[in-house]
């Protein structure tokens, strides 16, 4: 471990690098990187007195001198891509190595519809900054989160993906981040940047995973804005390595009639934590949450869900499971929070949490704050082991309680593995688990 100041000192360092850099070309982000950086330096990294990150200790991260990655192809092919990707047959694929798009690892997106965008933001940002300006770093707030604070002031590249009016995409985008560096202690801090405007339609598929099993800091940041009556599904997959921390902000902001359904799939890594933000600002916007988090050893990780319903008649779903063992520990803290404004809102989350042993812990805390009299909300959680009756009933039927705890485990799962719309990751996901519980 390293002293904090001497951690904090090489993070300015890197930021003074990158603003020079930054002199010419993207020189438009300056201003808002620097009061990033003076935020994040101003909070400070959270600590559990902090009562977001009661459940949560970063000193792990915060003891680390952790240098920005470069890009880096470590000797990955299109072959060894798609080992660590989902499957051959995905048609739009763009792959970012530490965080910097590919071009020699991506699909070719010369068939995607026209006027839609899909590639690197820092180039978006270079040669269209235009289209890139107006959403950047305008709704994921830097001066709330520190690690988002970090990620604004440090980030170069992620992805940028722009559905223009009423343009309906048929096969998902996916865009999969890879950390491939052999330096001591390397990070990565993407930003991704959604755009989908008014009456478009599209799928995104966002994983993180580790080309290597040494220790890396992967700090992603995603921001989708969607128009009136836009539908769009992201599915997210953090599978990153056992010695890997990964802390990943999405935020959502929805108009009028949207509809936005996430999927979020946790999997890796030794330390994750992972916040969902949604703000439903137009009438009648609709959310759908779903959430996964299956892990064991000593792996801790944390999800923080936040849906503010701001405008009248708007509907939110949530859906989070766990699946804990050996001596791992998960966290859940959900937020609903109708603001005054906002009559008919009609909200519902639920939490529920299997433990497969005794070591294992959760820490589950689902919210309603409620401005408004005029709303149906809801909200529960659920802590619990395996049935015995149900256990006793398989055996019976002759099955060997290891076969029996397997099933069970997996007709837990299911409920959330089953809703997820892009089918080779549910494919993929459901032959992972029957493997894994078997």
């Amino acid at each position: 471990m390293t002293d904090a100041r001497e951690v904090l000192d090489l993070y300015r360092t890197q930021f003074q690098r990158l603003d020079e850099e930054l002199s010419t070309g993207r020189s438009w982000t300056r201003g808002v990187r620097k009061r990033a950086l003076a935020c994040f330096f101003d909070r400070g990294f959270p600590t559990p007195r902090d009562e977001e990150w009661k459940y949560t200790n970063v000193a792990p991260i915060a003891g680390v001198p952790f240098e920005i990655a470069g890009y880096d192809r470590d000797g990955l092919t299109r072959q060894g891509v798609y080992r660590l990707g989902l499957s051959e047959s995905a048609r739009y694929r763009l792959v970012f190595l530490n965080g910097y798009f590919s071009v020699e690892l991506s699909s070719s997106l010369k068939d995607l519809p026209a006027r839609v965008m899909a590639g690197s933001l820092a180039a978006a940002m270079k040669e269209r900054p235009g289209q890139v300006e107006p959403y950047w770093a305008r709704y994921a707030s830097y001066a709330d989160h520190a690690f988002v604070a970090l990620n604004t002031a440090l980030n170069r590249d992620g992805a940028f993906l722009h559905i223009p009016r009423g343009v309906v995409l048929e096969e998902p985008i996916h865009l999969l981040f890879l950390s491939t560096a052999a330096t001591p202690a390397p990070s990565s801090f993407p930003r991704n940047l959604i755009v989908a405007e008014a009456d478009s339609q599209c799928a995104v598929v966002e994983s993180y995973a580790s080309h290597k099993n040494g220790v890396h800091f992967t700090n992603a940041v995603t921001e989708i804005v969607m128009g009136p009556n836009a539908v769009l599904t992201h599915t997210q997959l953090q599978r990153e390595s056992a010695r890997a921390f990964h802390v990943g902000t999405l935020q959502t902001h929805q108009e009028s009639g949207s509809s936005f359904r996430s999927h979020s799939l946790a999997l890796g890594g030794a330390l994750a934590r992972n916040d969902l933000n949604v703000m439903l600002n137009g009438e009648g916007a609709q959310c759908d949450l779903n959430g996964l988090y299956v892990v064991g050893g000593e792996q801790h990780v944390d999800n923080h869900t936040r849906v503010d319903h701001v405008k009248p008649h708007c509907i939110s779903r949530e859906l989070y499971k766990g699946v804990l063992s050996g001596h791992s520990r998960g966290v859940f803290n959900g937020k609903v929070y109708v603001h005054g404004e906002a009559r008919g809102t009609d909200a519902r989350q639920t939490n529920k949490n299997l433990l497969l042993s005794n070591d294992a812990s959760i820490d589950t805390k689902p919210q309603l704050e409620i401005y408004n009299n005029d709303v149906k909300c809801t909200h529960g959680s659920s802590i619990g082991q395996l049935d015995p009756n149900e256990l006793f009933y398989l055996r019976s039927r002759g099955l060997d309680r290891d076969a029996a705890r397997a099933l069970l485990t997996r007709a837990f799962i299911s409920e959330v593995a089953s809703r997820i719309a892009v089918e080779e990751m549910r494919t993929w996901l459901e032959e992972m688990f029957l493997a894994r519980f078997q």
